[in-house]
């Protein structure tokens, strides 16, 4: 939107005024309520969607050059006024919705470019950082960028007076590396996940544990198979939070975690849970994640908030303060980070007996206790979706009911959503997350850009909370 000079902020801002998911469907009262900016930015989506709906419409193996015609509604149009009239008579309504799932993903780009935008307005002089890069000259070029690979999770909480200079140094290692992935660094720490070749992985540990402010172990990197094909590109950047709760640092702070078990202390905390057949046990074994992850798996006997992002949890603890009150909690999730947070406010809370996090995250059960409680995948943020060590498949295909938990991105133009649909249902051209967006979404293309992997908000275990900056 640089060409309209629009801000980051001003897009932002939407989300406190206007909640697309709840509000009228009527496309002009939702642009009334923006700011001029703002009307610009959805106007250029509304166009978009509505030359993309059209597009769709065209008649297949027209050649360039021919005189094209359009196929809806069982009508044939050869003049693009005729066409254009008759979509914007009769399919208003999934204009408007297709230009509120392309809006919505552009809120969801600008929110973390503004984040970064705003904390970089104040980066600090440049740093001489070589000290920090490692002596690859041992290692050929070939061995950082070809053969087996995969992809490590770590992060470390810890006080870093200057985020940029370590960012200028986490960016130019992971280049040096060839590595891919997603790299968070604040005041508070540094999180990270990266792919890349076994070489350029251990250098890459090495490296990072060499550093004097993380005073790391090798075990606090988890590791999986893949690579640096696992990520589309490299993403290093300064935040507020390393892991988005949407809480200050200061005010809720990791120091204030709850108590964490190993899993080998988690697996014996769950198994005497399930042992006691009352489920109105003072214990309750809580999913922190977002509800498309518990989805595919999740410990048995769990209580999986239907929430969407993780910024979410605050509210949703606010929300059921009488269902934790006088419990004792324990918590999991991915690799361990968004408990300590996530303890940290529920334990502000004052109204749980106990609060446990489970040490290292399922990634770090699993290690140990691959046929464990934890059925089912772990979803993981990258282009895998999932890792599995067990063969449980605890979700189903969404058109046809059979057992499937394989995510794939939503087919409709505009939709960053993903879907689980099985291979027969594939076959049949039963692509997208919900049957709106399968009606719209024929002979549609799957959009390019950015995409926010997370399921429909239009599925049944969509969150009700209005979204969030």
């Amino acid at each position: 939107m640089a060409e309209d000079n629009t801000s980051f902020s001003e897009f932002m801002d939407l989300d406190h005024d206007l909640d697309l998911d709840t509000r009228t469907c009527n496309g002009v009262r939702q642009e009334k309520q923006l700011s001029a900016s703002q009307r610009r930015g959805y106007s250029l989506c509304r166009r978009k969607s509505f030359a993309g709906f059209v597009a769709s419409k065209r008649n297949r193996g027209q050649e360039e050059g021919d005189y094209y015609s359009w196929c809806c509604c069982a009508q044939t149009f050869r003049e693009h006024s005729a066409i254009h009239k008759h979509v914007a008579r009769t399919h208003d309504p999934e204009i408007q919705r297709l230009t509120r799932d392309a809006y919505q993903c552009l809120l969801n780009q600008l929110e973390e470019e503004a984040e970064t935008q705003q904390l970089n307005e104040c980066e600090a002089e440049p740093v001489d950082i070589s000290a920090w890069i490692p002596d690859t000259r041992h290692i050929s070029e070939e061995q950082l960028q070809k053969g087996p690979g995969k992809v490590l999770l770590y992060y470390r909480y810890c006080q870093i007076e200057d985020p940029h200079v370590i960012c200028a140094w986490q960016r130019a290692l992971c280049e040096k590396l060839h590595l891919t992935g997603k790299v968070r660094v604040a005041t508070e720490g540094i999180n990270g996940t990266v792919g890349g070749t076994n070489m350029a992985t251990d250098a890459y540990i090495d490296a990072t544990r060499s550093h004097p402010l993380f005073k790391m172990e090798k075990d606090d990197f988890k590791t999986s198979d893949g690579g640096a094909e696992c990520f589309k590109d490299l993403r290093v950047g300064v935040y507020k939070e390393i892991v988005p709760m949407g809480m200050d640092p200061d005010v809720v702070s990791y120091q204030l975690a709850g108590v964490h078990l190993e899993p080998e202390e988690f697996h014996k905390e769950v198994e005497a849970l399930l042992a006691k057949a009352d489920e109105n046990d003072d214990t309750i074994l809580l999913d922190c994640r977002n509800f498309y992850e518990s989805k595919i798996g999740q410990f048995t006997r769990c209580l999986a908030p239907s929430i969407r992002k993780f910024s979410y949890f605050p509210d949703y603890v606010d929300q059921n303060l009488d269902l934790f009150r006088d419990k004792k909690v324990l918590m999991y999730c991915t690799g361990g980070i968004r408990c300590e947070r996530g303890s940290a406010y529920l334990r502000s809370k004052d109204v749980c007996k106990e609060v446990y996090q489970l040490k290292g995250g399922i990634h770090r059960y699993l290690e140990q206790f691959p046929e464990g409680f934890f059925r089912g995948k772990l979803f993981v943020f990258d282009e895998r979706y999932a890792i599995s060590s067990n063969k449980d498949i605890i979700s189903e295909c969404r058109y046809c009911g059979s057992p499937w938990d394989r995510y794939q991105l939503c087919s409709t133009r505009f939709c960053c959503q993903l879907v689980l649909s099985c291979p027969g249902c594939r076959q049949d051209g039963r692509t997208a997350c919900c049957p709106a967006c399968q009606t719209k979404g024929q002979n549609q293309s799957q959009a390019s850009g950015p995409h926010h992997k997370e399921e429909c908000e239009c599925t049944e275990g969509r969150p009700r909370i209005p979204q969030d900056a």
